[in-house]
């Protein structure tokens, strides 16, 4: 039984839950309320793994740069690049929130025991502030996530000052790196039984009406990710490396295939490498470096996407947001994309986080968990072409690309 359970696929079961707990939802009304406990676990179960999993990733994929020189030159403009489509992404997730407002329509009764947070007040000065910790330990007792980014890319950036002396904690960075993704693909086992849940008690409390708001955020998913991917991407491809666009997506057309088909960058890392090198004509050294680092760092599908939801949320539980409070999204889901594990359901995690910073409860994620699969094989294929495009330019501006071989028509 549970060798037949485990073969499925874990997004197949994911789906069948959200279609089981709208049947059962439906069919028993306001008693199935009674189960969301089980929700509410693996909610638990996502919160758990988030200060770890960021400080583990982010000091991982710094120490990764190998030295300050390496970062300074190559690493800094790829880091350039990747924070700045980052931003560009989750400032379009936000505008489309603000427009298409796909949670309005909605009424949704806050949780009990949760009030409906206060706008956030805060300053532009206690704002950053508040971005260096006092102390390290206290905030990732406390769970603030935005202090942990900091903390962990200075920790990551002595990492490399250290040189080889501080080689022994960079293994055990990157052992700890590994043993979260292996403990948040355990975690990811419990979404069928959390969605099942969730949906039963969103359906049975609100009837069908609830489903409504998860076609608007599938087509804004991927409404939003087409853009990014024929328009920002584009913009780089032309603008600063100044080469062909055609050619360009041609060559990481298998890439972008598998990306969509595992929904990993991790996955597809092999088959980005052999695109980059054998298709687009870009370095090894370069390509190595910067692609594997975008499978790191890189998540402009999934930044639009953090902040997109951010919104959804905000507008399900009528919790009004003020000009901090898009700050905040900004700068969580940018830096927030940056931890993300290139693994399949790896947004969730990054989902609570975003939730957290803007008091938005995270209840939100019983109506995108059971979607999430749907619209993660479009952001991994967003994620992937935008290492892509920043590894081809960065090749272009240091030189390192033969664009006899980037032009070539027989790429595939």
């Amino acid at each position: 039984m549970l060798n037949f359970w485990f073969n499925i696929p874990l997004w197949q079961r994911v789906v069948g839950a959200l279609a089981l707990g709208i049947v059962t939802g439906l069919l028993w009304g306001p008693g199935a309320e009674n189960i969301k406990w089980v929700g509410d676990l693996f909610i638990r179960a996502i919160k758990m793994l988030i200060v770890p999993l960021i400080f583990f990733s982010l000091v991982s994929g710094i120490a990764a740069l190998g030295d300050l020189k390496k970062f300074g030159d190559v690493g800094g403009k790829a880091l350039l690049l990747f924070l700045a489509t980052g931003a560009i992404s989750v400032s379009l997730g936000l505008t489309m929130g603000t427009i298409f407002q796909p949670g309005v329509g909605l009424d949704i009764v806050m949780p009990t025991g949760i009030d409906i947070p206060a706008p956030a007040s805060t300053s532009i000065t206690q704002m950053i502030l508040s971005l260096i910790p006092e102390n390290p330990v206290m905030t990732m007792a406390q769970g603030q996530i935005l202090p942990l980014i900091i903390f962990a890319m200075l920790f990551g950036v002595a990492l490399l000052m250290a040189g080889e002396e501080a080689a022994p904690i960079v293994r055990a960075a990157d052992a700890g790196a590994l043993v979260m993704q292996k403990m948040t693909i355990l975690v990811m086992e419990l979404t069928p039984f959390g969605v099942f849940a969730l949906m039963a008690w969103v359906a049975g409390s609100f009837g069908f009406e609830a489903l409504v708001p998860l076609a608007k955020m599938v087509a804004l998913n991927y409404a939003g990710c087409f853009i990014i991917i024929l328009v920002v991407y584009p913009i780089i491809i032309k603008g600063i490396a100044k080469l062909s666009l055609a050619d360009f997506f041609r060559g990481i057309i298998d890439a972008q295939a598998v990306a969509f088909s595992t929904a990993s960058s991790n996955a597809a890392l092999p088959v980005t490498l052999r695109c980059m090198q054998r298709n687009l004509g870009v370095s090894k050294s370069v390509s190595s470096f910067t692609v594997a680092l975008g499978a790191t760092i890189n998540m402009d599908g999934t930044a639009m996407y953090l902040g997109l939801v951010a919104l959804f949320g905000a507008q399900l539980y009528g919790i009004e947001l003020s000009w901090m409070s898009y700050v905040l999204i900004a700068l969580t889901a940018t830096l927030g994309s940056v931890g993300a594990a290139g693994i399949p359901g790896s947004g969730l995690i990054m989902m609570s986080l975003v939730l957290s910073v803007i008091g938005v409860p995270l209840e939100t994620i019983a109506f995108v968990a059971g979607i999430n699969h749907i619209m993660d094989m479009m952001r991994t294929m967003t994620n992937v072409t935008g290492d892509a495009t920043v590894s081809v330019a960065v090749a272009r501006m240091a030189g390192e690309i033969d664009v006899e071989e980037y032009d070539s028509d027989d790429d595939i």
